[in-house]
């Protein structure tokens, strides 16, 4: 099951990051499940819009604090790479419980 939850985010990461998202606040919480049992993300309070794949960096520190990437954290500027680490913390979260 966790497989199938982890390819609905990437899936939902990747087109958010095509059209110059950075989520920032991948969690649990701010996943849901409709009535088929999709995930539905939640909560874009703390999106970055209008963000180039390019090599632009933005410095705001924002999330909660156990998804928060290195970079964030450091306050050295980070990218859409900051949603990859927190699907790596949530996965984790997932198959430990």
């Amino acid at each position: 099951m966790i497989r199938f939850y982890a390819a609905e985010i990437i899936l939902a990461l990747q087109f958010l990051h095509s059209k110059g998202v950075i989520y920032r606040d991948l969690k649990p919480e701010n996943m849901l499940l409709d009535s088929q049992g999709h995930l539905k993300m939640t909560d874009f309070g703390l999106s970055k819009n209008n963000f180039g794949v390019s090599n632009n960096l933005t410095f705001s520190v924002v999330g909660t604090p156990e998804y928060i990437s290195p970079e964030i954290l450091n306050r050295t500027g980070h990218t859409q790479a900051v949603d990859w680490w927190s699907l790596g913390i949530l996965l984790y979260e997932m198959y430990h419980g």
